[in-house]
């Protein structure tokens, strides 16, 4: 299995995660903003065992992704540089959803989850926003998305994004914190410094997932972290 992660995470995050396997660490793309530029999240888009990608990814991504057997597939677009144009590829797909701002979707994303329940949210940045821990249990730092999902019968967890940090700006997304395989729940930062916390720990042991906290210190946003691959 090949992770994703964005190389400007906290140094003591990047040596926790190389502990954990093969680690693609994505640097800075000058297509979009600095703030982004390395986040997973903003040229990927997880939908199964598929990964929808910007078609403009270096080769260097591309060839390491499709060494490790990554069902990989080109959108029709890369992101822009400003937003909403940066969240083409931000939404998050899980069983029977497919949740984002549809009017900014990338049209290979619409097509390929054309069998899930639509869910249209206002927020672009939707998975920067929101972390599926199971197909009924979400965390989110955006009201917007709790309430429509709320809607749609599952359970959500709201975290303010107050409380997430992101460098270069007020503050970051619980959603670019986490990421997870079949077995463990990733988290950059300590679960500790939110309220919510062991609320998070509680949905996560239902869920059979071991949490593994990436250092010990406030929750930042890198994008998102993904396990893919053989």
């Amino acid at each position: 299995m090949l992770i994703i992660a964005d190389s400007r995470m906290p140094a003591a995050a990047r040596d926790k995660i190389a502990g954990l396997g093969e680690v693609l660490w994505l640097d800075p793309q000058p297509t979009v903003y600095p703030g982004i530029a390395s986040h997973p999240d903003i040229f990927f888009c997880q939908l199964g065992k598929s990964l929808i990608c910007s078609p403009m990814i270096p080769n260097r991504w591309r060839e390491r992704l499709l060494q490790h057997q990554v069902d990989l597939i080109d959108g029709s677009r890369a992101p822009g540089n400003s937003y909403p144009s940066s969240a083409r590829y931000n939404a998050v797909i899980t069983n029977d959803l497919f949740v984002h701002n549809n009017s900014i979707s990338d049209e290979v994303l619409t097509a390929l989850a054309a069998d899930k329940t639509l869910v249209n949210v206002n927020q672009g940045y939707t998975r920067c926003n929101l972390f599926p821990l199971t197909n009924s249990v979400f965390i989110t730092s955006d009201r917007g998305i709790e309430k429509v999902l709320l809607k749609h019968g599952k359970t959500v967890v709201f975290i303010n994004p107050v409380q997430v940090v992101l460098p270069g700006h007020k503050h970051g997304f619980i959603g670019g914190c986490f990421g997870k395989d079949d077995h463990q729940l990733v988290f950059c930062g300590s679960l500790d410094a939110l309220a919510v916390g062991d609320l998070i720990r509680q949905h996560a042991e239902v869920a059979g997932l071991r949490i593994i906290s990436l250092f010990d210190g406030p929750p930042t946003d890198t994008g998102s972290i993904f396990f893919v691959g053989e």
